[in-house]
């Protein structure tokens, strides 16, 4: 990516935090149809709090500063979605430690970290209805992307594209983990707010990377 990553990892740090702020209605909104509605405050709140410290996380390099930005949203995201959000940004952090150059088989090691350290929380697994949907396969797009040569733009327009199509076919699925899966069928029919976080997410980052790097 670049001899010195991290303004690249801040960018895209700052960019999933205001993502989370601006779409709190529309996160709460989709977790109220068969959850208890509070995933879109939630993150919003936590993400708020990274926003309100970012000029104090230390910055010696990539790792340490994320994580400094896991430790904020494990303490001030609610719920299951602050461990699992949390512990995201740990391991996206330890497979980095250490390096001071960052390429694409970086980007896509701390995504697979970020997945499994995910499922290993919160004991979920793909098929169950949770942001893993959107976010392994997005994952696996931007891995045959960069192993294609493609651009950092062009890959990440790609696995957005890959997100959104997962997380809006999550709505086939029955929730196996979280509030949800206590509605047992009555889950099907709905997308899950996890999953279409992370498309969002992707998406906003497709709609800004190209005019920043």
């Amino acid at each position: 990516m670049t001899d010195n990553p991290l303004p690249a990892v801040e960018f895209t740090v700052r960019t999933i935090a205001q993502t989370a702020v601006a779409n709190e209605k529309y996160f709460g909104d989709l977790d109220a149809v068969v959850g208890d509605g509070d995933f879109g405050y939630s993150l919003a709140r936590g993400f708020e709090a990274v926003i309100a410290d970012w000029d104090t996380f230390d910055r010696a390099d990539t790792a340490t500063f994320l994580r400094k930005v896991a430790v904020v949203i494990t303490s001030r995201i609610g719920g299951t979605s602050g461990p699992l959000w949390g512990t995201a940004f740990l391991r996206a952090a330890a497979a980095v430690t250490g390096k001071t150059r960052l390429g694409g088989d970086d980007v896509v090691a701390m995504l697979r970290a970020a997945a499994e350290g995910i499922q290993a929380r919160g004991g979920a697994g793909l098929g169950d209805k949770t942001l893993l949907d959107a976010l392994v396969p997005a994952t696996d797009e931007l891995a045959r992307q960069f192993g294609q040569g493609s651009d950092p733009h062009a890959a990440l327009r790609a696995a957005a594209t890959v997100a959104r199509t997962a997380a809006d076919q999550t709505a086939g699925l029955q929730a196996r983990r979280g509030r949800a899966s206590y509605t047992g069928e009555r889950s099907i029919g709905s997308v899950d707010p996890g999953a279409t976080a992370v498309a969002v997410i992707f998406e906003a980052l497709a709609d800004t990377w190209h005019d920043r790097f």
